[in-house]
């Protein structure tokens, strides 16, 4: 479930905590969108990011 990926809009990585959340290196957690989208829950901004591959992909 471990799965990394950087977010491009802020110039962190995240790490999955779910299949639909993760948190990135500043403590935020973000909710995934798309394979290649995530929003921020603070700000609801939507970022651009690296990957956010399916479990069942692993």
């Amino acid at each position: 479930m471990c799965n990394r990926f950087f977010d491009y809009d802020d110039g962190d990585f995240a790490m999955s905590i779910s299949d639909s959340m993760a948190m990135d290196s500043d403590g935020d957690l973000m909710m995934r969108m798309g394979d290649h989208m995530a929003m921020d829950m603070d700000t609801g901004d939507i970022h651009m990011i690296s990957s956010w591959a399916d479990d069942d992909e692993e």
